[in-house]
């Protein structure tokens, strides 16, 4: 990966959003340039892929941002395509559940908290998490349909 300098972000196309859980780092790919780069929170148990409801992890994989999401109790959401058909079947064998709804989203509403301050913690259920100023700006970045990339 390349990374853009100064990049006018006004222009340009994500087609891959890569999560480095390990890095706690997110990264907006156009080709192989990095046209942004933030650092993320996740759940508490990050390391490995989700495996049933309640296990506070983020899915490991390759999946697509199918949705944008308003109104939730988070600053904005965009929702990851998790579980698909592997996940579900994976977490019946286990006799568990698979969870889901997991996003990339902002700050919960109604905290006031200094965002970077809470984003040196995984303080989330398993989604991916962002400042609210960061959200808005990969809200603009990225469409519905982009394929995101998790990794240990």
């Amino acid at each position: 990966m390349t990374m853009k300098a100064n990049a006018n972000t006004q222009h340009v196309k994500v087609d891959l959003v890569k999560v480095d859980k390990s890095a706690r780092t997110m990264y907006l790919l156009d080709g192989e340039t990095v046209i942004k780069q933030y650092h993320i929170a996740l759940g508490d148990n990050p390391k490995g892929h989700k495996n049933k409801e309640g296990d506070n992890r983020t899915p490991e994989g390759e999946y697509v941002l199918d949705y944008k999401k308003e109104d939730s109790q988070y600053y904005r959401s965009m929702h990851i395509s998790y579980p698909n058909a592997n996940d579900v079947a994976s977490a019946q064998d286990r006799g568990d559940s698979p969870g889901g709804f997991i996003m990339v989203h902002g700050q919960r509403n109604g905290d006031n908290r200094d965002a970077k301050m809470i984003q040196r913690f995984n303080w989330t259920n398993g989604c991916i998490a962002l400042t609210n100023t960061e959200m808005d700006e990969f809200m603009d970045l990225v469409d519905t349909g982009t394929r995101i990339k998790i990794e240990w």
